[in-house]
């Protein structure tokens, strides 16, 4: 039945008008004319990043200047309200790079003598505190990730190819691992674009190499366990996301004309293409970012726009939905329009950033596969939410085990329990918690502060 219904909408948002849209409502924009352009892309604008606390929900997004913040709680009533000046500004600047961690946001940029920034969101919306800018463990980072689990940071291209930093102490990062020093095999990987990582588990986007999968839990003997130099429409391997429930893999080649893939990784030692998905819009199309969220596959497809995929067949996503940011026309060769994409806020709306036209803010009523398997459960209300150690339940929940997953969909937490749960633990933000009793099954969503 979804799969229908995304074919009708298809065919409904490809028609003869050349609609820009299909299920997807703009509902912010935020462009700053004086702000310079790289001289070599003509983008003022690069990353998108989100953060939410306390019911409020905020979009990061990096410019030529620097990075700016904005409270989205109310879309249309969004504003600026606070701006980090870059180590490097100026026509010089393509491309920064966000992710956050335990309160704090970790900034590179991989332009100029710049430096890895780092900033404390807690007193948000008031203000945010530069509490870190050095370029002491390095100076140019492409792509950061962090794994939660480990409390582990990822770096790739710019000054070193790439490095894991501990981040036991959040506004003083160690540095633990320089692989292409300290990894014998490492040169049969050599310049990572971008990597996407969980639990110890790096997958590698290494341009013309492919994707490769490193196991990083015992850091001091890190393992090569999967990898795929070959495959249906290879180009230059920019960036991918791992699906939140499923063993799925979708992956960018940043070269125009080439498809989005999704791989099955359920064995790591033979990667297969189940599906190569595109805008089919021009032949020069190009994908950029992609995120997994929510049951949903998200793309930014450049000149195109934002594209939306339904994954209830995660080995076959169908688009269900689109927004065309740019204003600017195919060309082969050159790279303009929309960025990258942020799905993870709390109310569903979704970021997205325009190298030419900035801020975008949507929203959707579409139903994913995840809010489903939600409402198949029954309803469970737990106090006081937001919490910050001990969670409750009703009292007919005297004994039951549950399961607690980020906003990733990784689980963070498992087992048994009476009456209440100990979360005290749980880095801040937005989870889902599935119960199970002898009588029943029931999920809700809280957030930990």
């Amino acid at each position: 039945m979804k799969n229908a219904l995304g074919i009708l909408l298809m065919l409904i948002g490809f028609n003869a008008d050349g609609q820009t849209s299909m299920n997807l409502d703009s509902l912010f924009n935020w462009q700053d004319e004086s702000l310079t352009a790289s001289s070599q892309h003509a983008n003022t604008y690069n990353e998108i990043w989100g953060y939410a606390k306390n019911g409020a929900e905020y979009a990061i997004i990096g410019t030529t200047a620097g990075t700016h913040i904005f409270d989205v709680t109310n879309p249309s009533a969004s504003s600026e309200i606070a701006f980090v000046e870059g180590a490097f500004t100026g026509s010089g600047v393509i491309h920064r790079d966000y992710h956050d961690y335990d309160d704090y946001l970790y900034i590179v940029c991989d332009e100029g003598p710049s430096t890895l920034q780092i900033v404390d969101l807690r007193d948000l919306p008031n203000s945010v505190n530069l509490v870190y800018d050095s370029n002491e463990l390095f100076a140019r980072s492409h792509n950061i990730f962090i794994d939660t689990s480990s409390a582990r940071m990822y770096m790739c291209g710019g000054t070193k190819e790439f490095a894991v930093y501990s981040l036991a102490n959040p506004m003083a990062p160690t540095l633990l691992l320089d692989c292409s020093v300290d990894v014998p095999f490492w040169s049969s990987i050599g310049y990572v674009h971008d990597v996407y990582v969980r639990n110890d588990t790096t997958y590698c986007n290494a341009g013309t190499r492919g994707l490769f999968i490193v196991d990083f839990s015992n850091i001091s003997e890190p393992q090569m366990i999967g990898s795929l130099d070959t495959y249906v429409q290879s180009g230059y391997n920019h960036s991918g996301w791992l699906m939140q429930d499923q063993p799925y893999y979708a992956f960018a080649d940043e070269t125009h004309g080439k498809d989005v893939k999704i791989i099955d990784v359920s064995d790591l030692g033979d990667l297969e293409v189940t599906d190569t998905i595109g805008s089919n819009i021009d032949p020069n199309s190009i994908a950029h970012n992609l995120i997994y969220a929510n049951g949903f596959l998200f793309v930014s497809f450049y000149f195109d726009g934002l594209y939306m995929f339904d994954c209830s067949n995660p080995a076959n996503p169908t688009l269900v939905g689109y927004y065309d940011t740019s204003t600017e026309l195919h060309q082969s060769g050159v790279y303009r329009g929309c960025w990258g994409v942020y799905p993870f806020l709390p109310s569903g709306n979704i970021l997205a950033s325009d190298m030419q036209t900035g801020l975008w803010v949507f929203g959707h009523n579409l139903v994913s596969s995840v809010d489903e398997t939600i409402t198949e459960f029954n309803s469970l209300t737990v106090y006081p939410n937001p919490v910050s150690e001990q969670l409750f339940l009703p009292s007919e929940f005297s004994k039951f085990r549950y399961s607690i997953f980020d906003v990733m969909g990784k689980e963070v937490k498992t087992g048994t329990a009476e009456g209440s749960l100990d979360v005290s633990s749980l880095t801040n933000g937005f989870f889902t918690l599935f119960i199970q009793t002898e009588s029943g099954e029931s999920a809700t969503r809280f957030v930990k502060q």
